[in-house]
């Protein structure tokens, strides 16, 4: 299955991250700027413990 990527909706510069939710078992993160440099995949419960610690600020 080819990854599905998206953008933050909160994106205001280039310096961003793009993100893979349709793996089952992983999400895929790959820079913006360098697509072609790979991609890093995470386990989706890490993901989200990541995601719920960067809201905290």
């Amino acid at each position: 299955m080819a990854p599905n990527w998206r953008t933050s909706s909160y994106t205001g510069t280039e310096s961003c991250v793009e993100v893979a939710y349709n793996d089952p078992k992983h999400v895929i993160v790959r820079d913006t700027k360098a697509r072609n440099r790979g991609t890093l995949a995470v386990q989706r419960t890490a993901w989200t413990a990541f995601v719920e610690y960067a809201k905290q600020g």
